[in-house]
């Protein structure tokens, strides 16, 4: 049985997130190492920099190359987080793409990009940790998907460009991210009685790789602003915490208030 919560200390954890080397995932890796997680950081480019910056501020992480659509990559990735760190009592699942082209231009492999590494990644990794969590009864699972998975794409517009939905996020990408959602409610469902919680965070325009060059109107938000890196690492920090306890299968919007249910 789950404990009641209490305050956020992620001392003797230890954390996986994929998508770590940059942007959204690097903050997270940071903020959950700053509570004293021990972080693997997957990623399938350079990773070292979010490595040395935990290791600089006195944690523990290593770096591992990790394709999240190869499953013998992420059974590796797993293996050696585990034995390197001595154990995973935490999964973030943040990798992934985006098309910015609508459906008459999604040919078969930008669809597959898309989906694949946003929702065959997300199932890969948490059913590689999943017996681990079971065994020792405990498991904080947080996937990383988008308002775009509950209102069908963000509407933006590329800076240099007069039409309102060019720079939209396609359709594999709202589709992808809309199945993590849903995913996240089924292991929320299967995970209590093991004592493993499953949550989502559905971040708004965030500044990043992703969205530079494209402009979202953000002054229309009630926070007017474009969120930051950080904003969702602590998010995904509480979820992934003892201070979330009592909560599972939810999808918390980190958006500025653009999008309210």
């Amino acid at each position: 049985m789950s404990e009641v919560s209490g305050r956020i200390d992620l001392w003797g954890k230890v954390a996986i997130v994929t998508g770590g080397a940059r942007g959204i995932g690097r903050a997270i890796c940071l903020a959950l190492a700053r509570e004293g997680a021990s972080i693997g950081v997957a990623d399938i480019i350079e990773a070292s920099e979010t490595v040395a910056s935990i290791v600089e501020r006195g944690g523990r992480a290593v770096s591992v190359s990790t394709d999240v659509t190869r499953a013998e990559q992420v059974e590796a990735l797993v293996e050696r987080v585990g034995r390197e760190l001595g154990g995973v009592q935490i999964l973030v699942n943040n990798a992934g793409t985006v098309q910015r082209v609508g459906l008459e231009a999604t040919t078969e492999e930008l669809w597959d990009r898309d989906v694949n590494t946003i929702m065959r990644g997300t199932y890969l990794c948490t059913r590689a940790v999943y017996p681990l969590m079971i065994a020792q009864r405990y498991g904080r699972i947080v996937n990383v998907s988008s308002i775009s998975g509950r209102i069908g794409g963000a509407v933006s517009r590329a800076e240099d460009s007069p039409e309102a939905m060019q720079g939209r996020s396609g359709p594999a990408y709202a589709a992808a991210k809309g199945g993590v959602l849903a995913f996240t409610k089924w292991v929320a469902k299967d995970g209590g009685r093991h004592n493993i919680l499953a949550n989502a965070v559905c971040p708004g325009p965030v500044s990043s790789e992703m969205t530079r060059g494209f402009d979202y109107n953000v002054g229309s938000q009630p926070i007017a602003r474009m969120g930051e890196p950080e904003d969702i690492a602590e998010a995904v920090l509480f979820l992934a915490s003892n201070a979330a306890n009592f909560i599972t299968g939810q999808a918390l919007n980190v958006d500025g208030g653009l999008v309210m249910d």
